[in-house]
């Protein structure tokens, strides 16, 4: 993937802008959870490997931030068991 993954704090959540596409990963933070609700990538920019890309890098935040992570958003979840290094972030 050559597109940047960007931090939109203000929006929670991470984006990637490839021209008029925008694919995403939204999360909302309550306390020390990050709850993932959404992933989308627009049918322009699927099959490059960019929502595992967005999920990696969200993950990967809470992790440096010391948060729990609950993913309502299928996909999220999907990651998380397809990649069980980040199954210690999980909400118990």
């Amino acid at each position: 993937m050559t597109e940047t993954i960007v931090h939109n704090r203000a929006a929670q959540r991470f984006e990637v802008q490839a021209g008029s596409a925008l694919a995403l990963c939204d999360y909302r933070l309550q306390g020390k959870t990050a709850t993932f609700h959404h992933t989308q990538v627009p049918q322009a920019l699927q099959g490059r490997g960019i929502a595992g890309e967005l999920v990696a890098h969200a993950l990967q935040w809470a992790r440096t931030e010391g948060l729990a992570v609950r993913p309502s958003c299928s996909y999220v979840a999907a990651y998380i068991r397809r990649h069980p290094e980040f199954a210690d972030l999980l909400v118990e």
